[in-house]
This record gives C-alpha cells, structure tokens and sequence, in this order.
C-alpha cells in the first residue's frame, strides 16, 4: 500500500490524499485550501500523472475535504464519487455555493482564476456521486476488475460525528487495511452523537491533528462551556447590545441554533428572533428533514419550528439597528471580507454595548482571528476593506468544538493498534505532539508526517 499526501501545504489546507492499494487507486477528499486563492489552493492532482482513478471517497462537506472536487474530476474522468447518503444530500449545494463565493472574489477582489468551476459543470458531475449508509462494505474499484482479473478492494464508511454526514473511511484490501479519520468528533455536541468508531482496527491509520497543540483543563466540562455562553449572552443583551456568533454554515449554525433553542426552552434566554444566513437556513432545513436519518440527540427538534428564524437580506447587516439586543448566528466563522459577519463586526468592533463570541476555530490569520487575538482597547487592522478599528465590543471564545480533543484521539491510536500512523491534517506543534505522545506510548508503532506529494509505502 502506497499513500500520498496532496494537500499542498504541512499545516491544514486542501485534503486530499491518494491511496494505492492491489493495483487499484483511491482519492480520499477532494478540499480546497482555505487561505490560498485560485489554483494555489488545489490539491496537488497534477503530482499523481497521467494514470487515473478508480474512485474518489468524501469523508464529508467542508469546503476544505469537498471544495475541489470537480477540478478533481476533470483530472480523472474515469472516477466515480463515493460518500454517505447523509453527505449525499449535502453536497451539490456545497458546491454550487463554492461557485457563487468564487465568482463574487473574482469580481470583488479580482482573482482571476476565480471560478474554478461553473454551476454547469456541477450538475453534469453529479450523476457520478453515489450515497451509501454508514456501515455497509462496497466494492470501490468493481468496474475495474474483469480487466485487472483482480478482486476490488472495499470501502465502509464509519459515523465520525464531526458534521451532518461527516464519516472516517475503512479501507480493505487483500492483505492490508487502512482507515482514515476524516474530521473526528468523539464526544456529543448539542445534536450530533459522539462518532461511532468503536471496534475499529487497521493496519494504518491517516488521523487528524487539529487539536493536538490545544489542552483541555482538567475541570473542563462542555455543560460548564455553555453555562459560561448562556451568561454571556444574557449579560449583553440585558446592556442592550446584539450578540454576534460567527459560525460555519454546515455544522457550526446547527449546532448553535439547537444550542439557543434549548437555552430558550429551559428559559434561560428569552424567546426572540435569531438571525441567519441564506446558506446556513438551507441547511439547517437538512438537518430538520434528515433527522430519522441521523445519530442525534433530541430526535424530535425541529429547528424551524423551534426557533423564530429570519435570513438577513443582502445589505441589511450593514444598515440595520443593532441596539436593542438582537442574537446574529452568521455564516463566515472567520469573518471573511464581503460576508454579513464581517460587515457587522466591523460595526460591533467599536461599541462597548456589542458582544463578538467564537465557538469554533478562527485562522490567525483572518480578520476573525485577528478580531480574536485583539485586546480590549487595541487598535489593529481588522481587514484591508475595514482598516484600522480599535475594538472596544466584548469579545470571548467558547471551547464548543466538533473536533477529537487530543487524549480521546491519542486513545484512538491504541485502540486501532496500527502498525503505522500517518498525521495530517493540523499545524506543525499539532502534529509534533502526537508524534511525541505516539512514540511514548506505542514504542512499536512507526509515525510519520507525510510531506506533500511525496510518496509512503506502508
């Protein structure tokens, strides 16, 4: 078995990785980089040649795991596209909506390579997506295999519990077996169940590190997180200040509607609209529609109908009131230039009755993390279309993360007992952690980092 990282950088960015296993050839994720523009954030396809696919795997629906894929079909036409039925339903309109955020960049920050895909192309792409419930072994490389005279490899989809339809991926083949986490959560979120790996064993495993230089305090307990959240958010709206949580729209907005919901039924927050982005309603309506689908807790809240949603219009974030103590859960959890979020923190940024709270990760080096790492009082440059602002809201980070923290995944390794373990997927002290605490505890089993586009045979 070969594998090949392609994610073009060492730290998080397009994941991608190729697999070769019994003659056959298999694409885990097809991302995007999400801090490079144009082709610079593509997977390194090119490295791989001329031979084709057998297939391509999506582990789930981030723009980071999904956000290349039909670049990535162009390379290799002969590929079918494999996912859980869950990620299924998800995914032509991730894609359609990179299109729509491409075409917007190139027009507003004159990126030229910008779209690297049409609305056209998606469509005609997606009769070669297939949809398979978690669980089942499926023949990835069958086609192949009156030709080759071999027997096709198998693939399983596991329940990673990061995102709706978010899977690690086992891969089988004749002598070896290699299983792939994805973006792995092993803890309940406020929805989603913890992730469903139990009794997996292989003999290589591609993990996530994401997590790997963040250390969870010992008195630490999500419930004591969303006390903390609960009492924040009363405490700004009591000084009649809006409360804006910059979320993911797969995922992260789901999470926190579900959040504020039960914090309203238990009447810790008084009922009041919640305003949303267009992207994060239609998912959210997924998540509504795929629940008897769906390893969750609380099976019967409907979102919709639990909360009084309303969708911001173009430009009404940066005109409306915000005084008077209104609740924003808006797509773009980094605050990317020319989204709804960054417009009204760069409105909240100044005034001490607003209130800017993270639940999930925020690059350093986007405005949503320059925003993070700012002091109270600081003047700093928030992006290039909002300049210099001196931030006097109050801004707090809540540890609600649909990531593995690290001891749960460092358990993980000794329960796979692999032979090898090849990190990715986390900066260089993320990665650095694992392998020292890998090679403490499991003397016996060889670590690797992976560089990009260099070959391991494992």
């Amino acid at each position: 078995m070969n594998i090949t990282n392609l994610n073009p950088d060492t730290a998080i960015g397009a994941s991608a990785w190729l697999v070769e296993v019994d003659d056959h050839r298999l694409l885990l994720d097809a991302g995007m980089h999400p801090k490079r523009e144009g082709f610079e954030g593509l997977p390194l396809y090119k490295s791989i040649g001329q031979n084709d696919l057998d297939a391509i795997a999506i582990s789930h629906c981030h723009h980071d795991h999904v956000g290349t894929l039909p670049v990535a079909l162009r390379h290799f036409p002969k590929a079918h596209v494999l996912m859980s039925e869950l990620s299924y339903f998800i995914i032509e309109r991730v894609l359609h909506n990179s299109v729509n955020v491409m075409t917007r960049q190139r027009d507003e920050l004159g990126i030229r390579d910008y779209p690297l895909y049409s609305h056209d192309e998606v469509d005609d792409i997606a009769s070669r997506f297939q949809g398979f419930r978690y669980n089942r072994e499926i023949e990835w490389a069958g086609f192949q295999k009156s030709r080759l005279g071999k027997p096709s490899p198998t693939l399983e989809f596991f329940d990673a519990g990061h995102t709706l339809g978010s899977a690690g991926i086992m891969v089988r083949g004749k002598k070896d077996t290699m299983f792939y986490t994805g973006d792995v959560c092993f803890h309940d979120q406020t929805i989603l169940r913890a992730a469903r790996f139990e009794g997996v064993k292989a003999d290589v495993l591609i993990m996530e590190t994401t997590r790997g230089a963040r250390a969870v305090a010992p008195e630490f307990t999500r419930e004591k997180e969303i006390e903390r959240l609960s009492m924040a958010i009363q405490n700004a709206l009591k000084r009649k200040g809006s409360v804006l949580i910059p979320s993911f729209a797969l995922g992260r907005t789901q999470e926190i509607l579900a959040l504020l919901a039960q914090l309203m039924r238990a009447g810790k927050l008084k009922n009041q609209p919640i305003y949303i982005g267009g992207l994060g309603r239609v998912f959210t309506e997924i998540y509504d529609l795929e629940a008897h689908r769906t390893h969750r807790q609380h099976t019967n809240l409907q979102l919709h109908e639990a909360l009084n949603l309303i969708v911001l219009e173009q430009g009404q974030s940066e005109n409306m009131r915000l005084t008077g103590g209104r609740i924003f859960v808006i797509t773009a959890g980094m605050m990317s230039e020319n989204t709804a979020a960054h417009n009204l923190a760069a409105r909240m940024i100044g005034d001490e009755k607003q209130a800017i709270f993270f639940v999930g990760y925020a690059d350093p080096e986007t405005p949503g993390g320059r925003l993070k790492a700012s002091k109270h009082g600081e003047t700093f440059v928030f992006s290039p279309s909002a300049g210099q602002v001196t931030r006097r809201c109050e801004v707090e980070d809540f540890d609600l993360t649909a990531h593995a923290n690290r001891t749960d995944l460092l358990d993980f390794v000794g329960q796979v007992s692999p032979r090898v373990v090849l990190l990715g997927h986390g900066d260089e002290d993320a990665r650095m952690w694992f392998e020292e605490q890998i090679r403490a505890r499991h003397p016996k089993i060889k670590v690797v980092q992976p560089q990009p586009g260099k070959v391991v045979g494992v």
